[in-house]
């Protein structure tokens, strides 16, 4: 059986204006760099953002660009259509889809990049209403877009995120009913905080997610290191997965049955086990 694709924990953002920043942001040990068109560039500048990345498409190496996600503008914008047109000349193989509401955008967007991934982004009350319909449609990874979110529903986040758990949990939800990999959790504004960081983080990985959007590279390592199982969970997975090898389903661990879920859950541990 293949061995499904490691998927990346952390993205990290970079406005497309900024195109000495690209090499910067792919040396920061982020799984993924999100190259922006959306928020990050503002309207009369989104021709030019749109030229840089395009031009640092023709000049990156493969292993480079297949590290490259770039965030576009909505399906409702102006900028959709001009977007595409350019990515599908450059050859980007994965977009982040911002509002994503319907399984037409995502059909739409796969469309006209040659079935590029698309990851899409939850960030409106019609899109978490929908969000399964999304996810059915083709998306590659749902991605919570929670200060967007946030915003449409008036819902208060500086003192706790409680509101956006039932938004969480149906994007998690969907994305498992799909056969998605995890979720990818929100921004955390506060990039010089790794104690909140690390919160929300946590109330996250507890609702389903498995990654996390950036706004700094200073971000990236905590999160891989949050994320990263600890020695004594190696070793009981590695004992896990010999005790069932030499007894197929009839393995005793530390007085404990090793039933199927439970391998599962010591595979899944391994396959965490990365820098």
């Amino acid at each position: 059986m293949l061995e499904a694709p490691i998927q990346p924990r952390t993205y990290l953002f970079v406005p497309g204006t900024r195109p000495e920043r690209f090499g910067k942001a792919l040396a920061s040990g982020a799984d993924a760099v999100i190259l922006d068109l959306e928020d990050a560039v503002a309207a009369d500048d989104k021709a030019a953002a749109r030229q840089m990345i395009a031009n640092w498409f023709m000049g990156a190496s493969p292993a480079d660009r297949s590290r490259i996600v770039v965030r576009i503008n909505d399906a409702e914008s102006t900028w959709f259509a001009d977007d595409l047109r350019a990515l599908r000349e450059a050859g980007a193989s994965s977009v982040l889809l911002p509002k994503a509401e319907s399984a037409q955008q995502i059909a739409e967007t796969k469309a006209a990049l040659r079935n590029a991934s698309v990851l899409a982004l939850i960030e409106s009350a019609r899109g978490v209403v929908q969000v399964d319909t999304v996810a059915a449609a083709g998306a590659s990874r749902l991605v919570f877009g929670t200060l967007d979110f946030a915003l449409d529903l008036d819902i208060d986040m500086t003192s706790d995120a409680s509101g956006l758990a039932y938004a969480a949990s149906r994007i998690a939800l969907a994305s498992r009913v799909a056969g998605l990999p995890t979720p990818v959790a929100g921004i955390t504004p506060q990039f010089d905080d790794p104690v909140r960081l690390l919160a929300d983080l946590a109330v996250a990985r507890g609702q389903g997610f498995g990654a996390k959007l950036c706004i700094h590279p200073c971000q990236v390592e905590p999160i891989h290191a949050a994320l990263r199982p600890s020695a004594e969970a190696l070793d009981w997975a590695r004992r896990v997965i010999a005790a069932d090898a030499a007894s197929p389903g009839a393995a005793r661990l530390d007085g404990r049955m090793v039933d199927r879920p439970v391998v599962l859950q010591a595979q899944r541990t391994l396959g965490l086990a990365r820098d």
